[in-house]
């Protein structure tokens, strides 16, 4: 058990931050998800800038790597062209 009050007050942060990481990154899986489910064209260009947002957000702030989410990008633009 931490023993300074500065790394209790590191171990509340990294919870927090570890709660909301988490809670973004599973959103943003799930509306990838839904985009590749999509059929309808008109539909999937409707929800392609609302998940490229989300993927940016979370390569901002390092939730996940930024090569990671361009690849992502790329890979459901392509899905997008190809309905």
């Amino acid at each position: 058990m931490a023993h300074h009050k500065s790394a209790l007050k590191r171990i509340r942060q990294t919870v927090k931050k570890n709660e909301l990481n988490r809670y973004y990154g599973k959103t943003t899986r799930n509306a990838i998800r839904n985009l590749r489910a999509a059929t309808d064209k008109t539909e999937a260009e409707k929800l392609y800038p609302e998940v490229c947002s989300m993927i940016d957000k979370l390569a901002k702030k390092n939730t996940i790597h930024k090569n990671k989410a361009g690849n992502l990008k790329s890979k459901l633009a392509k899905h997008v062209s190809a309905l």
